[in-house]
């Protein structure tokens, strides 16, 4: 039976969570929240569903008259044991912004016609007028005293937020996850965890994760950095994981640091993130403040031991700079491997077509065929390939049934964690086998969800095509590179391929229309390839003149 069929698909839902919940993380659980799940199971079923309905919607303001579901029945009936828990508030304090949010033009303009300059005017425009007028916050009834409508203010909201956060691990999913698997939109590989996997380990994880999160949304409404800065945990020595997003977050508040020119606030946010790439800004914002010997320093202490081949080439670029500023010799940096250079000069265009998919149509014949693939292929090949070791169920790396990868993909210990099942795979590559595992794979898994395998794009003549053309050892070398940093290079591989499979060769190609150029990650991926004799080449496509 399709779980569709049931009108109370999303509140059997919602007890899946809290049984899941109750199973691995009830020494997490506080007495309120064992409570509220006690209180919530002695509830009528349609008082249950409606605050379900609640949870999952939008907000945590609603009308009534917005609160209709067939299966539920009279909403007034079904709130009431709501409301005696607390869980409801039908006399919460409404600010003008709420009262805007929640009545349409034609309501707010009946309510405040008296008040109001123009009865023509747009929403906003009535609430920067009307705002000085209401700086009071009051129950529905008294900003409409005549409205037999009604209002209710969910205030078990951030409990359930809670309980969302310790099923996905993450506050980037939500409850359309089980409609979406349950209608074949996405699909899940199945893992098999144990009732012990799970995203956190004690409760003060959850506050953690919870408050870092709260941190993140001051960010968003641009709050004064200094003030988030004084809120945020000290280094979190005992979590990885926790870690790695507080790092993130002082990357991100660097960076907005620097867009508002705050450049000892974003230095000092920098040098407190190991977050990938906040070393680099460091040097850049100290290069900004003319400090350039603080700035030569930090970066010679990374050219000994780059974090990462972005990294290494930023310094190529920043150090000559530096080394001229200072008055030292200057070394010349190392050159990239040259690629061919291919130079078309095409029609104008007439149609939408970009001009990737018009170098692919005028080099592709039926005996040398071209695809538009960009990133899809190489890690496409990988993912299949390494599909059950990217799946495996590693402690921590799945805890719920709709992972699209492991929770610890772009972790610095994600390879080393998995080193010996990714060399078994690798193995493949020196026999003949890895091409029936890739193609069996694709077969197996069609459509399941994965980090690296992007189903659109692949089909099984261009796999056969790349498996025949890509020599083994070329696929050794751009899984290894993907595994080196997946979190950057798994973007920036050449645009498309063009394959001789009766000479078993092939070519890639990065196009650039007019006026376009090379960016950092695609001189990267070319390099690479260019010094590991891997054909590659840079097409430069100019419009034709016409009279």
């Amino acid at each position: 039976m399709n779980p569709l069929d049931d009108p109370f698909y999303y509140l059997n839902n919602f007890r899946t969570v809290l049984d899941w919940i109750e199973a691995r993380y009830c020494d997490l659980l506080s007495a309120g929240e064992r409570a509220f799940n006690d209180a919530f199971r002695q509830l009528p079923q349609r008082s249950q569903a409606l605050l379900v309905r609640m949870v999952m919607r939008k907000g945590c303001l609603f009308r009534a008259s917005r609160l209709s579901y067939v299966e539920i029945g009279p909403t007034l009936e079904a709130v009431e044991p709501l409301i005696a828990l607390g869980w409801v508030n039908p006399e919460a304090p409404l600010t003008l912004d709420d009262l805007f949010g929640l009545l349409t033009r034609t309501e707010l303009a009946a309510l405040f016609r008296d008040r109001l300059s123009s009865s023509q005017g747009r929403k906003a425009d009535w609430l920067t007028e009307l705002s000085p007028q209401f700086d009071e916050a009051k129950p529905f009834a008294s900003w409409a005293p005549d409205s037999d409508e009604r209002l209710f203010a969910l205030t078990c909201m951030p409990l359930c937020d809670r309980l969302r956060l310790m099923f996905f691990g993450n506050l980037h999913q939500d409850w359309s996850e089980f409609v979406l698997a349950d209608l074949g939109v996405f699909r899940y590989e199945t893992v098999a965890f144990s009732d012990a996997s799970r995203a956190f380990r004690c409760r003060k994880d959850v506050d953690t994760y919870l408050h870092l999160h709260a941190c993140r949304e001051r960010l968003d409404a641009e709050e004064a950095l200094d003030d988030i800065f004084a809120d945020l945990p000290a280094i979190i020595a005992d979590n990885p994981w926790l870690e790695a997003r507080r790092a993130k977050l002082l990357f991100r508040m660097g960076q907005q640091g620097e867009r508002t020119g705050e450049w000892e606030t974003a230095q000092r946010l920098y040098e407190q993130s190991h977050y990938p790439g906040a070393r680099g800004r460091c040097i850049r914002v100290l290069e900004r403040q003319e400090r350039y010997q603080d700035a030569f320093e930090l970066a010679a202490t990374a050219v000994l031991a780059p974090e990462s081949d972005a990294e290494r080439q930023q310094l190529e670029r920043v150090m000559p700079r530096l080394r001229r500023k200072l008055g030292l010799p200057v070394q010349r940096p190392p050159r990239e491997m040259p690629a061919e250079r291919i130079d078309l000069i095409l029609p104008p265009p007439t149609t939408p077509l970009s001009v990737e998919n018009r170098v692919q149509a005028h080099l592709s014949t039926d005996d040398v065929p071209v695809h538009y693939v960009e990133n899809t292929l190489i890690n496409g090949l990988f993912g299949l390939l390494c599909w059950d070791v990217i799946f495996a169920a590693l402690p921590g790396a799945f805890f719920h049934p709709f992972h699209t990868g492991p929770a610890d993909l772009l972790q610095p210990d994600f390879h080393a964690r998995r080193a010996g099942l990714f060399e078994d795979c690798f193995a493949l590559l020196e026999t003949d086998a890895y091409q029936q595992r890739i193609l069996d794979t694709f077969h197996a898994k069609q459509g399941i969800q994965s980090p690296f395998v992007f189903w659109g794009a692949l089909n099984e003549t261009l796999l056969e095509q790349a498996l025949t053309c890509f020599p083994a050892d070329h696929l050794n070398a751009w899984f290894r590179r993907l595994l080196a940093d997946i979190r950057t290079n798994r973007a920036g591989l050449p645009d498309l391929i063009q394959f001789w499979p009766d000479q078993a060769r092939y070519r890639m190609i990065e196009v650039k229309g007019p006026g376009d150029r090379l960016q950092d990650n695609q001189r990267r991926w070319i390099d690479f390839c260019a010094r590991h004799d891997m054909p590659v080449a840079v097409c430069y496509v100019r419009w034709q003149e016409t009279a």
